[in-house]
């Protein structure tokens, strides 16, 4: 039995970081792409630039 994997999404605004963690905890993207704007922009401690780089580097991008 395989388990879920947090992968990128083919559901894509930039390279599917967001969307691939909606879909591995099966929310609406719409919401975590918000979610990760408001904290990028109104968060001083958090680098939201660098994590979602970093992020893209590391999620594989989905197998079909």
């Amino acid at each position: 039995m395989q388990g879920k994997k947090l992968t990128r999404s083919e559901n894509k605004m930039v390279a599917g970081v967001c969307a691939g963690i909606a879909e591995y905890f099966e929310i609406d993207p719409t919401l975590v792409r918000v979610c990760y704007a408001a904290l990028t922009v109104f968060s001083a401690a958090f680098p939201g630039l660098l994590l979602y780089i970093i992020l893209m580097l590391i999620m594989p991008q989905k197998e079909w």
